[in-house]
C-alpha cells in the first residue's frame, strides 16, 4: 500500500492511571497525584500533570518523586479494575471505527483508518472533524479522560504525532511531510532505539535521526547487525509499513541486556536486574497484567545460553518480588568466566493479582502509619503521606493535624503493616456509604467519603476491623448519585 493510502491513528490516553483517579476523587482534582508503588522501594507508574510540572514521571523511584513534588501531593496505590473498566470502553469506540484496533497497552492503541466503513481519509478539514469527534466522545464517555491523538502514514509517525501536543491534543502529519518533521529529532524518537543505541550512535557523532539517515546501511549493518542495522536504516528514512494488527493476548514479557564486555561481578549483574525487573514491574502495570513464572537468561562469552525458571503459587507485579526470584535464580548461574548477555522474564500471565502469605501484593507500599482524626470535608494530612513521628513523640495524637516535615519526619518512608487497607482503595460503609482510603496503620483506617459525581467529602476515621467497612468495587461514575455519597459533610470525624 503506497504511504498516502494509508492513514494510521495512535491515540494515547492522558495521565491515564492519574486521570482516573482525580474523576474518582474529586479533592484530588487539580493536586499533583503519584500513583504506583508509594513505599520505600516503590516506582512511579503515572504522575498527574500538575506532578509532572515538578519533575516527576513515570519509572521514577518514588522516593526521587517525594523529594521533588510539594507537600499537598497525593500518593496513591493502583486500582487496576477501575483503569481497565475505562480502557474497555475507550476500545470499544475504536473498534465502532474501524475493525483494526491494535490495543498496545491499557491506555494506548493505533488504528487503521482506512478500514473502516466510512474512512476520513486525508480531506483537508474532514480527519480534523473527525479526530475531534472521536476525542470527544471518548471524554464523554469516561466521564471526563482527555486522549491525546496522532495521526499520519506510518505507526511511528503516528505515535510521534501523538506525543506532539499533549495532553487532549490533535496532531496531524501529512502525506510528504514526514521527514521535515522527523529528522530533527533525537535518535531517541525511532523506534528501537534504547539509551544503549542513542549511546553507540553518539560515539559516531550521531545524535539527530536526519545524521542518523546520512549513515549508510551498510555501517549500520556492521555495527549492529543485519536485521537491527537494516531497521535503523528504514526507520531514520520514515519507511515504516508495520500494519494495525489485533494482537492476540501476550504470554511473556521480558529484557535483556547485552554487556560491552563480559561481566564477573555478581554485585553489577544484580544491580542489572534490579533495573530490568522495575522495567518489567513498570510494563505489567501499564498492560494490567499479573506473573506467576520468573525466568533468568545468562548468556557465556562462548554463546552457550542458560535458562532458569521459578513459578510462584500466586501471580506479582511487584518489582520486589520480581527482583527476588530473579536473584535468586541467578545464584545458581555460574558467572566465573563472565556473561556476555543478562536477561529478566516474565510469563503465565494474568489480569488478577493474588496472594503471598496473607499479604496482598505491594501491600508494604500501600498503607500508612498513624493518621490523626479529622473532621469536614479537607484535611492537613494527604493521601499516601505518612505522619512518622519519633519514638519519644510517643503514640498520642498528632496534635493540630498537621503533617511533620521537620527533623525526625520520615514522610516518604512507608511501614509495613498487614491490615490490608491500601491508599486510594475503594470502599463501602454501612453507614456513612462509599468511599476510598485515605490512610492506614496502627489499628486505624481512615476514609475519606466521596465520589465521581459528588464534591469533595469528609474524611473519617475507623478501626480497621470495623465491621461496618468493607472494600467495595469502583464507582461507575456513569450512575453514582449523592445519595450514595458522603452524608453529613459538616459533621465531626467518625472516631475509632
Amino acid at each position: 500500500m503506497a504511504p498516502a493510502e494509508r492513514c494510521i491513528l495512535h491515540l494515547d490516553l492522558d495521565a491515564f492511571f492519574a486521570a482516573v483517579e482525580q474523576r474518582d476523587k474529586p479533592s484530588l482534582r487539580g493536586r499533583p497525584v503519584v500513583v504506583g508503588g508509594i513505599g520505600g522501594r516503590g516506582v512511579v507508574s503515572t504522575a498527574s500533570y500538575e506532578a509532572r510540572v515538578y519533575g516527576v514521571r513515570s519509572a521514577m523511584p518514588t522516593a526521587e518523586a517525594r523529594r521533588r513534588a510539594p507537600a499537598g501531593t497525593a500518593y496513591l496505590s493502583t486500582r487496576f479494575e477501575a483503569y481497565r473498566t475505562s480502557s474497555r470502553i475507550v476500545m470499544d469506540i475504536l473498534r465502532s471505527r474501524s475493525p483494526l484496533v491494535e490495543q498496545v497497552s491499557v491506555d494506548e492503541a493505533y488504528v487503521d483508518l482506512m478500514a473502516g466503513q466510512d474512512p476520513p481519509g486525508w480531506a483537508e478539514g474532514r480527519l480534523e472533524e473527525w479526530c475531534a469527534e472521536l476525542v470527544a466522545e471518548i471524554t464523554e464517555a469516561t466521564g471526563g479522560l482527555t486522549a491525546s491523538v496522532g495521526v499520519a502514514t506510518s505507526k511511528m509517525m503516528a505515535k510521534l504525532a501523538s506525543e506532539m501536543d499533549k495532553p487532549a491534543g490533535v496532531t496531524i502529519l501529512r502525506p510528504g511531510t514526514e521527514l521535515e518533521v522527523l529528522h530533527p529529532l533525537s535518535v531517541r524518537a525511532v523506534a528501537g532505539v534504547g539509551p544503549a543505541t542513542a549511546a553507540r550512535l553518539r560515539t559516531f557523532g550521531v545524535e539527530t535521526v536526519g545524521e542518523l539517515a546520512r549513515v549508510s546501511e551498510t555501517d549500520l549493518v556492521a555495527i549492529f547487525g543485519t536485521a537491527h542495522g537494516a531497521g535503523l536504516h528504514r526507520l531514520a528514512m520514515a519507511e515504516d509499513d508495520r500494519p494495525v494488527v489485533v494482537e492476540r493476548e501476550a504470554k511473556s514479557v521480558s529484557v535483556e541486556e547485552t554487556f560491552e564486555t563480559d561481566i564477573t561481578d555478581r554485585g553489577v549483574l544484580e544491580a542489572e536486574l534490579m533495573q530490568m525487573a522495575t522495567q518489567l514491574a513498570g510494563r505489567l502495570e501499564k498492560a494490567a497484567l499479573f506473573a506467576r513464572t520468573i525466568t533468568v537468561k545468562a548468556r557465556h562469552p562462548d554463546f552457550s545460553t542458560i535458562t532458569r525458571s521459578s513459578s510462584l503459587p500466586f501471580a506479582t507485579g511487584d518489582q520486589a518480588i520480581i527482583l527476588r526470584e530473579g536473584r535468586r535464580l541467578l545464584a545458581g548461574v555460574d558467572v566465573a568466566d563472565g556473561l556476555r548477555l543478562l536477561g529478566l522474564g516474565v510469563s503465565g500471565l494474568t489480569a488478577h493479582a493474588q496472594e503471598e502469605l496473607g499479604l496482598e501484593v505491594g501491600s508494604s507500599a500501600d498503607v500508612l502509619v498513624e493518621l490523626p482524626d479529622v473532621s469536614g470535608g479537607s484535611s492537613a494530612i494527604t493521601p499516601g503521606e505518612a505522619d512518622e513521628r519519633d519514638d519519644e513523640a510517643g503514640d498520642g495524637e498528632a496534635g493540630d493535624g498537621e503533617a511533620t516535615h521537620g527533623e525526625g519526619a520520615r514522610s516518604g518512608l512507608m511501614t509495613r503493616t498487614r491490615s490490608g487497607w491500601r491508599t486510594g482503595q475503594d470502599v463501602m460503609h454501612e453507614r456513612h456509604g462509599s468511599g476510598w482510603v485515605w490512610g492506614s496503620g496502627r489499628g486505624r483506617v481512615t476514609i475519606r467519603f466521596e465520589g465521581p459525581l459528588t464534591g469533595p467529602g469528609p474524611v473519617r476515621t475507623f478501626a480497621e476491623d470495623d465491621p461496618e467497612l468493607a472494600p467495595t468495587d469502583p464507582p461507575d461514575w456513569r450512575t453514582v448519585t449523592s445519595d450514595g455519597g458522603p452524608d453529613d459533610a459538616g459533621s465531626p470525624s467518625g472516631a475509632c
